[in-house]
């Protein structure tokens, strides 16, 4: 069994970790049968699985590991009809030399240290966005994975699998739609009034392990609101609609401009009108200087229309409900027209009319984009065929540990600027604040022992 983590640096790796990596890895064929274990079984742990078992064949998930018993053992029913075997302590599933990938699936503050240890493990990764819950695990976790090269590591931001984001970074790169200086993103809910319900503390249930569920977060008593669903309400444990939402569109930004480095980032924000628990901004803009291009975001949670109706009529788009809205997405502004896409599909808007007047050194000409829409299915079941392609194929991650760590980070970036209060500046090569040493504080935390692998 693995002992009780101990504090170390996440930049040391012993030599019988490697070692044990190597010795546990199976050489697969393209026949052979992938064993994978899930590694927190909540609905989102649970959905990417069957989108896993639908698109491939020869798959098959043999062990569980979760905090409450009976989510692993819900997934266990669901996934493998009541067959392989469920763990509380995600290690014992790590020690199988059965299982050739870990699919982790927690809550954000729970994504590291499982990833770390099943790489140390000899596991192919899948793991949720964030890539950590600070940007100091996400270092961590991209530090990892540079030392076991042949195992997968795949980031579950599956848009890096939608055919029509590969088409619009084709369109920047080609100039067909030219001039991209300026690109909005944004995520719109409607949480008035109470937001998460204010509910009293409770005592902790037989079938949870509460102290695990906390890992490296403080302790505090039991709040079934801190748990599935609605943790991300919390600082302790994510960083609200801008690392669960926002990652994948950072992510897409990144793909499609071809710049993965912020230079400045500079929040504004509060929790003006939604009452209840969380400690999470209802109200969060930030502003990021890139190379080339000023990228705005926007996480609102007072209104669910979105920044830009939807102009196609009958188009599908992402968390749309009504006819027009359009709470998710991305707007890419040219000086020949604009693209707004969202996971489903995007659209093209032709350019406004021009000024009387032109500045020196203006945009060339570039011939006008016309009206075009398209939609595409919900790219999950395509990113885990990707993945099992990876495993069996060799093909290259189309977000490796390196990709998902700088998309996170661009989000926590959002929330250090939010909490101190002001604009930062970014050392991109270095990845770390330049001349603040009070906002380079939350750059990580320090972890609750013993699950403090990854600490300041």
């Amino acid at each position: 069994m693995f002992r009780p983590i101990e504090r170390r640096s996440f930049l040391k790796t012993t030599a019988a970790a490697a070692a044990t990596a190597a010795s546990a890895q199976r050489v697969l064929g393209a026949n052979d049968r992938i064993r994978i274990g899930l590694v927190g079984c909540g609905g989102r742990g649970t959905h990417v699985a069957q989108k896993i078992l639908e698109g491939n064949t020869g798959v098959e998930y043999s062990a569980f590991a979760d905090v409450f018993d009976s989510q692993a053992e819900k997934a266990r029913q669901s996934l493998a009809q009541g067959q392989g075997d469920t763990y509380r302590d995600f290690r014992l599933l790590l020690e199988r030399d059965d299982l050739d990938a870990v699919h982790v699936a927690t809550p954000d503050h729970w994504h590291a240290i499982p990833a770390i240890l099943a790489l140390r493990a000899g596991k192919h990764v899948y793991c949720e966005k964030p890539l950590g819950h600070n940007v100091l695990e996400g270092q961590a976790m991209v530090a990892e994975s540079t030392k076991f090269p042949k195992q997968v590591f795949l980031t579950g931001t599956q848009h890096r699998s939608q055919s029509h984001f590969m088409r619009i970074a084709r369109m920047v790169e080609s100039g067909e739609l030219a001039d991209v200086h300026f690109v909005r993103v944004w995520n719109y809910s409607n949480l008035l009034p109470d937001g998460l319900a204010a509910r009293p503390d409770q005592p902790i249930p037989e079938t949870l392990d509460w102290d695990m569920y906390l890992g490296p977060a403080p302790w505090v008593p039991y709040n079934p609101a801190r748990t599935v669903g609605t943790y991300r309400a919390f600082f302790d444990y994510a960083g609200g609609w801008i690392t669960d939402f926002g990652v994948h569109r950072f992510d897409t930004v990144h793909q499609i401009m071809g710049r993965d480095q912020p230079l400045t980032v500079n929040a504004s924000g509060s929790r003006y009108a939604v009452g209840g628990l969380g400690d999470q901004p209802d109200v969060l803009q930030v502003t990021y200087e890139y190379p080339g291009f000023v990228l705005s975001y926007e996480a609102i949670n007072t209104s669910s229309f979105g920044s830009i109706a939807r102009l196609t009529p009958g188009m599908a788009m992402h968390g749309a409900k009504g006819e027009i809205d359009r709470p998710n997405g991305m707007a890419f502004y040219g000086s020949n027209g604009t693209v707004i896409a969202d996971r489903l599909g995007y659209e093209t808007v032709p350019p406004g009319p021009k000024s009387t007047s032109r500045l020196a050194g203006g945009a060339s000409e570039h011939a006008p984009l016309g009206r075009m829409h398209e939609n595409n299915p919900e790219p999950t079941l395509a990113h885990g065929q990707h993945f099992i392609r990876c495993i069996r194929e060799g093909e290259r991650p189309r977000c490796d540990a390196l990709t998902g760590h700088r998309s996170s980070l661009v989000a926590h970036l959002g929330n250090v600027s939010y909490k101190v209060g002001r604009k930062l500046w970014w050392d991109g090569q270095d990845e770390k604040l330049i001349s603040d040493p009070e906002a380079s504080k939350h750059l990580g935390r320090v972890a609750r022992k013993p699950w403090d692998l990854v600490t300041l």
